[in-house]
């Protein structure tokens, strides 16, 4: 499989200090190739200067294509973004922070010659990865493949190359709530990892924040499983079944003329049952926000303006 075009993907949210160090290392892999590369920068209603530096490159270098979203959408709506203007006969999808290293591209490009459609990374955690990050990630991972009707490596990153082919079949997939580590799982079609070590950002800080961590993870859960519904299930009956042999237990004691003291109990079991309501309306409650939020049919992003090459 020959590439004619590469296209890079790059998701932007306040990266005004990195985007010309990252293009500048991007020159320096790309430019020993023989073919076409593209690079779409994608703002994704960054509150810097980050759109600034991207036309600043699009005047300079023509292979450069910048679109700037009119609100902050999200990290995985801007790589749709970037994949749906992607020309490219394969397509690499990176974060603009340089935490995704540029040289492990041609290892990228050596795999997707051999004949894989999918080339992921796998991130191997640096030192500047604080313990807490560490142990998260890894309780993450744990947790959706538990529940998850596919696989999603630990570890992996949203730093890829994808085949043309592959990049079709991923744009037919409308979901508003999307985690794209888990599709591209689901999608199939022949996939390895390459590893790759974490470097920390060059500047600035991490937009991803503990909620952002936790927004991400519920929708990758609940985007790729039904399975919590079905332990609101379990649980449920579990709780029936205990509360009517406690019913059973109670009448025996009534009847046998034996005064049982249960105001503690009573609060106790209250509160638990109580409590276990509330969790398992919680999770209902995310599944029928995903319903209402796939039936107002908005569009995923609205694009304030673009910069470098048309489509």
């Amino acid at each position: 499989m020959r590439i004619n075009t590469l296209s890079i993907v790059i998701p932007c949210f306040n990266e005004q200090d990195n985007i010309k160090i990252l293009f500048e290392e991007l020159k320096k892999v790309l430019n020993d190739f023989d073919f076409v590369v593209e690079m779409i920068f994608v703002d994704d209603g960054s509150k810097d200067g980050t759109f600034g530096e991207i036309e600043k490159i699009a005047d300079v270098d023509n292979r450069v294509m910048g679109i700037s979203f009119s609100r902050n959408f999200g990290h995985q709506i801007a790589l749709l973004a970037g994949m749906e203007k992607a020309k490219g006969d394969a397509v690499v999808t990176m974060d603009g922070d340089l935490q995704h290293p540029p040289e492990v591209i041609p290892e990228m490009i050596q795999q997707y010659n051999q004949g894989y459609d999918i080339v992921n990374t796998k991130r191997i955690d640096g030192v500047s990865t604080s313990l807490f990050k560490r142990k998260t990630s890894k309780w993450f991972y744990a947790l959706i493949n538990k529940l998850s009707d596919v696989r999603v490596e630990p570890n992996s990153a949203d730093f890829r190359l994808m085949s043309r082919e592959t990049v079709d079949a991923f744009l037919k997939i409308k979901e508003q709530d999307r985690f794209t580590r888990g599709l591209i799982s689901w999608i199939g079609f022949k996939q390895t990892f390459v590893a790759y070590t974490s470097q920390p950002r060059y500047s600035g800080k991490t937009s991803y924040t503990l909620k952002k961590m936790l927004v991400l993870a519920v929708n990758g859960i609940t985007s790729m499983s039904s399975k919590p519904l079905r332990i609101s299930l379990y649980l449920g009956l579990l709780f029936f079944v205990t509360g009517i042999v406690y019913s059973i237990f109670i009448l025996y004691n009534f009847f046998k003329g034996v005064n049982v003291e249960g105001w503690t109990s009573i609060l106790i079991t209250i509160l638990i049952l109580g409590g276990v309501q509330l969790f398992i309306m919680s999770i209902i409650g995310e599944y029928v926000s995903r319903i209402f939020n796939e039936t107002k049919a908005r569009p995923l992003y609205l694009v304030k303006k673009e910069t470098g090459q048309k489509s």
